[in-house]
């Protein structure tokens, strides 16, 4: 036996304050008459309740509460060991942690906008493993995992000063990538292959790459059946880029080496990028939108694809036993309320 929420059990103090009442009032009682005379005696020419019923309405009572409590803490019996199983698909997502992430013709950023979208997408996300890719020059990444919240908390506070190489290179974010779905797919040894499972990284982007071959690593993906989806983020029209002293103040905008400012935008050659990289490995290409509406069509997207069981977790299932005690509460607390005073006359 054990209990779902053991935490209410301190409501027990209940039906024992209520023990409590009811044998303080028989002492005080019992005090009373013997302040009027000799108590049997008094006790006789007293018109009240049988002592004998009164006493069997307050047991009643009090065992009907205790049982009630003992329910509402939901006692459990028994468990058995269940495998649970999902149906998702592996996803990597990529997102573009490059400095020009931090123009603001989205707003309130690039990046700020992109975090918002791939919460959303998290948020809807179910039974699928998840691994991370945060890019610039180089990359971090998070392997696969079905705990969203700890993944999260990897790119929540995560900007581009936090790379360790500046720049943008679309084809290392693929490549690795892919590595994580790889070594996902991995087995231990003496395991047994299950059913494959759909395999998507997620590309999150302005589509600027200043590191090139992220064609020939979209066509390792296509080549490892590896669909890419990618998302841009920002508009056509040229834009500054907010310059930050240790990451955090904007002081002015961002200037290349002989002094003039950088600009950055989603262009038309950026976007045809991307869709070229989706078209390659079988995927869409999607426009970031002010509402959220983009990431959405990413999720309709994926849940169109094959899908095959996650085997998530071993789980014990007991099975809920509360009625065992709230039935004989509710009739004992009946019966308090039904049982005849039993009122005896004075002789």
């Amino acid at each position: 036996m054990r209990f779902a929420e053991p935490n209410l059990l301190y409501l027990q103090v209940i039906p024992l304050l209520a023990a409590a009442l009811l044998f303080a009032g028989i002492w005080l009682r019992r005090r009373q008459l013997k302040r009027l005379g000799d108590a049997p005696l008094v006790e006789q020419q007293l018109v009240r309740p049988s002592p004998y019923w009164r006493a069997a309405k307050g047991i009643c009572l009090v065992l009907g509460l205790a049982l009630a409590v003992m329910a509402l803490s939901r006692p459990q019996y028994g468990g058995r060991i269940q495998m649970m199983k999902k149906r998702g698909i592996d996803i990597v997502v990529a997102l573009d942690f490059s400095k020009s992430m931090l123009a603001q013709d989205v707003r309130p950023n690039r990046l700020a906008r992109a975090k918002l979208e791939l919460a959303d997408f998290m948020q809807q996300l179910t039974g699928d493993r998840v691994g991370l890719v945060a890019f610039a020059g180089d990359t971090m990444h998070y392997p696969l995992t079905t705990d969203y919240a700890a993944a999260t908390t990897f790119w929540r506070n995560l900007g581009p000063y936090d790379m360790p190489v500046g720049g943008t290179a679309i084809g290392k974010a693929l490549q690795a990538g892919l590595q994580l779905l790889q070594n996902a797919q991995r087995l231990p040894a003496g395991a047994v292959q299950g059913p494959a499972r759909s395999q998507v990284i997620l590309l999150i982007t302005d589509g600027e790459d200043h590191e090139g071959a992220p064609l020939e690593a979209a066509k390792a993906a296509q080549q490892a059946g590896v669909v890419v989806f990618t998302v841009g983020i920002g508009t056509d029209t040229p834009e500054l880029i907010p310059r930050h002293v240790d990451g955090e103040q904007a002081v002015g905008y961002l200037k290349d080496a002989e002094g003039n400012y950088v600009t950055t935008s989603l262009s038309p050659e950026n976007e045809d990028v991307l869709r070229q990289i989706a078209a390659t490995t079988g995927g869409r290409y999607f426009r970031s939108q002010s509402d959220l509406s983009g990431m959405r069509d990413v999720i309709t997207a994926i849940r169109n694809m094959q899908q095959a069981e996650i085997d998530a977790r071993q789980i014990t299932v007991y099975e809920e036993v509360f009625q065992w005690f709230l039935i004989p509460a509710t009739l004992l607390m009946l019966l308090a309320f039904l049982l005849p005073d039993g009122r005896r006359r004075a002789k």
